[in-house]
C-alpha cells in the first residue's frame, strides 16, 4: 500500500473538514449531542444524503462518535470524539475570520446571517 504525501499539511486537515458541510456540522455539535433530524433543521439547505455522507465520513475520521440506543424505535446520535474536539480552536478561529470577512463586505454581520443558536 502506497501511503499518501501531501504537499502541504493544510491539505489534510482540508481532507477530513474540508468542504461544505462539514466545519457547519462540527459548530453544532460543539454545542452538544444532536440527532440527524436535529442537524437537518439546523441545516435545511443541506440534502439528507449530503448529510449522511458528511457525518459518515467525519465518523470514519474518527472526528464524531455515533451512537445508537436499543430502543425501538431506534435512536442514534452524533458528538464530538475526544479527537473531533481538538478542532474546536479551529473551528473558531474560522466562524471569528467569518464575522470579520462578512463585517469588511458588507459592514453589517446582523443583516448577513441567518437567524441561528450559533449566531447568537
Amino acid at each position: 500500500m502506497n501511503r499518501k504525501k501531501y504537499n502541504i499539511s493544510v491539505e489534510a486537515t482540508l481532507e477530513v473538514i474540508g468542504g461544505k458541510w462539514k466545519c457547519v456540522i462540527l459548530c453544532h455539535l460543539m454545542r452538544g449531542k444532536k440527532r440527524t433530524s436535529e442537524l437537518k433543521k439546523l441545516m435545511p439547505a443541506i440534502t439528507q444524503k449530503m448529510l449522511t455522507q458528511q457525518l459518515r465520513e467525519l465518523e470514519e475520521d474518527g472526528v464524531i462518535n455515533r451512537i445508537i440506543y436499543q430502543q425501538v424505535p431506534p435512536k442514534v446520535e452524533y458528538e464530538l470524539s475526544d479527537y473531533g474536539h481538538s478542532l474546536e480552536g479551529i473551528l473558531n478561529a474560522l466562524c471569528n475570520w467569518g464575522d470579520q470577512h462578512i463585517i469588511r463586505v458588507y459592514g453589517d454581520k446582523e443583516g448577513m446571517l441567518e437567524e441561528s443558536i450559533l449566531n447568537q
